[in-house]
């Protein structure tokens, strides 16, 4: 008895927090978005209602959590956030269907949560979801092109602010010319918003290009910067992945190893090139 009131009382805590949760994810949205996760606020805080009739106990909120989810939302963005939670939510289903047979109110829940809940989530519209595909196209591109550019230009160069500046002036001119070829690319489908999905893949590119260069304004080596860019770049390989995992439902490990092989593919080949040229040219800078 004492450990089913213990699972109750878990269920009872999580519904409190999750409610906490999807009220400052509708604090972050607005419109349609807003009410939906209003509703589905307030649903968890009837479910806790519903844990708290069984236990007859108050349960505290796990801070933590909260505060975990809070920042995956903004810096993710809801819907990852959501879907996030919802795989959390998982592994208690099992845990509901084991306790359903005591409580009536546990088969209720389990299948208000599976049915309802997960409607709902399909209602909610996020803006830079409908757009994935031009920051994917601009951060893949810059990922793979300015990372074999640098790799070329370090081994050949071997001066870190002359690498870094030529790398700038190329991403710059790159991510350009790729905004320009998406918004071509999106009138030729007759897509929505051309223009939008140009500034996604700008911004998208630009940024990563501009994370990728930084290394070498700071320090003097440039074989030394572009490791600290290897870095760099594996860092936004895995955050890629891991939003796309989430995303999609797709495989993690799968998603950051196809990723990974074509950045460290390009970067060798870049490498060979440039040590080819240095070489062959006489390069001395």
């Amino acid at each position: 008895m004492n450990e089913t009131l213990d699972v109750v009382l878990q269920f009872q805590r999580n519904e409190i927090t999750e409610a906490q949760v999807y009220g400052f994810l509708s604090k972050l949205a607005k419109g349609k978005n807003k009410e939906v996760l209003n509703q589905i606020r307030n649903d968890e805080l009837r479910h806790y209602q519903m844990w708290r009739e069984i236990s007859g106990q108050d349960v505290s909120i796990n801070w933590w959590k909260v505060f975990y989810y809070s920042m995956l939302a903004l810096i993710f963005g809801v819907t990852f956030t959501i879907k996030l939670m919802e795989k959390g939510e998982q592994n208690a289903e099992l845990a509901y269907k084991g306790i359903s047979t005591q409580y009536a109110q546990a088969e209720a829940i389990y299948k208000d949560e599976e049915k309802h809940e997960e409607t709902l989530y399909e209602l909610i519209e996020e803006e830079k979801l409908s757009y994935l595909g031009s920051i994917v196209l601009g951060l893949n591109d810059a990922l793979v092109e300015i990372t074999g550019t640098l790799a070329g230009l370090s081994f050949a160069l071997r001066v870190s602010k002359t690498v870094g500046i030529a790398g700038l002036i190329t991403g710059v001119a790159a991510s350009l010319s790729m905004a320009a070829s998406e918004y071509l690319s999106q009138v030729a489908d007759k897509k929505p918003n051309p223009i939008k999905a140009a500034v996604y893949t700008l911004i998208a590119y630009f940024v990563v290009v501009l994370a990728l260069v930084l290394p070498y304004f700071f320090i003097a080596n440039a074989v030394t910067a572009f490791a600290v860019t290897v870095g760099i770049g594996l860092l936004v390989v895995v955050y890629y992945a891991a939003f796309a995992s989430v995303i999609h439902e797709k495989s993690f490990g799968g998603t950051f190893l196809q990723m990974l092989l074509v950045v460290l593919g390009v970067s060798l080949i870049s490498f060979g090139i440039g040590e080819i040229a240095r070489r062959v040219f006489g390069i001395s800078v």
